[in-house]
């Protein structure tokens, strides 16, 4: 048999499919996830990345604090160590610390929502008419720079020296920086979507209620939680006027008989509580608008 005589008899025959071959598919690539730089800019990083950071940020100072104390540089009436601090703090708790912190944190929030209560509609109207602005906002401006501390010997003589006073000076010290703050808040609001409510033929009164209400919500709240912290800062000073009690009267009475420990205490206490205070409103800003939160 010839060799052509082969190839023809191996060939398939006229009409007939040949067998298909087997299709093999590619193996799947395996996705890691990406690492997550430790400089990028506005870039999320892991949790786990980040609840060690927080703890270095906490922990570091306080290593410091009680290295220097311990170093015997600086005096213990100048730097007491934290030791010595929890145990002015513990002699405080059993003279009378919770009456302090209750009567100090009612003095604060009475007069920060004092001046939310004004502050917000008024914020709203300057932010929301040219005509308004016109007419407030410079006072305000002007206002504001005043120091807190000057209007006590006028808050005495108009308000007297009871908790009306207190109160009166941390809402003097908090209410034209948030009417302000309030202001820019609203303005921030796009354009567009005021056009676009007129288009459809709104009102004045539905273009405040359904548009620039609803959209400067949230930074209103974070508006909100930074005066919060600017009305603790004037707790000190609200507590100069005639008080018997409270976290601020206890510290200028410390300072009078040199108890540094004790003033170290009450600072570190205002702080804990402020801390407390602005992550409670933190969480209720991520609750309130958790669509703001999706991509970060």
């Amino acid at each position: 048999m010839t060799t052509q005589t082969m190839r023809g008899a191996a060939a398939p025959a006229q009409g007939t499919v040949p067998p298909a071959m087997p299709v093999i598919a590619p193996p799947v690539p395996t996705l890691l996830p990406e690492p997550r730089p430790w400089w990028g800019v506005r870039t999320p990083i892991p949790r786990t990345r980040a609840l060690v950071l927080v703890a270095l940020g906490l922990l570091l100072p306080l290593l410091g604090w009680m290295a220097l104390a311990a170093s015997g540089w600086v005096q213990p009436v100048f730097m007491p160590g934290p030791g010595a601090v929890l145990q002015r703090m513990a002699d405080w708790w059993a003279d009378g610390l919770l009456e302090d912190v209750a009567i100090s944190t009612l003095r604060v929030v009475s007069g920060w929502a004092l001046s939310a209560l004004i502050a917000l509609p008024l914020g709203l109207l300057i932010g929301s008419f040219r005509t308004v602005q016109a007419l407030l906002e410079p006072l305000t401006d002007f206002i504001r720079y005043m120091p807190a501390v000057a209007f006590i010997p006028l808050v005495m003589v108009w308000v007297g020296i009871d908790e009306g006073a207190k109160v009166a000076i941390i809402f003097i010290g908090t209410f034209f920086q948030m009417v302000l703050m309030v202001a820019e808040d609203v303005r921030r609001v796009p354009a567009a979507q005021i056009e676009a409510a007129q288009t459809l033929g709104a009102t004045r009164g539905e273009i405040i209620q359904q548009v620039l209400v609803p959209s400067a919500k949230p930074a209103l709240l974070d508006t909100l939680r930074v005066t919060m912290g600017w009305a603790w800062t004037y707790l000190v000073v609200a507590e100069l006027v005639a008080a018997s009690s409270g976290l601020g009267f206890a510290i200028l009475k410390a300072q009078r008989f040199l108890q540094t420990d004790k003033i170290f205490g009450g600072i570190l206490l205002i702080g804990l509580i402020g801390l407390a205070i602005d992550q409670l409103m933190r969480l209720a800003h991520r609750k309130a608008f958790g669509y703001l939160y999706l991509r970060r």
